[in-house]
């Protein structure tokens, strides 16, 4: 019932949930504010390396 209440997040997961949030930014901001958009894709794309790199 409480087994993964108190696990701890691997920095894998962590990089992986801030990718998808900046992902989602970038797509909702693509609309309305291009600069925006793309300093969020910016952003999402050196947590995309630093996941490689972990996963190497």
């Amino acid at each position: 019932m409480f087994g993964g209440l108190f696990k701890k997040k691997t920095e894998e997961e962590k990089l992986q949930e801030q990718y998808s949030k900046l992902m989602a930014d970038y797509h909702r901001l693509s609309t309305t504010d291009r600069a925006a958009s793309d300093a969020a894709y910016a952003q999402a794309d050196e947590v995309a390396k630093k996941l490689d790199a972990i996963k190497k």
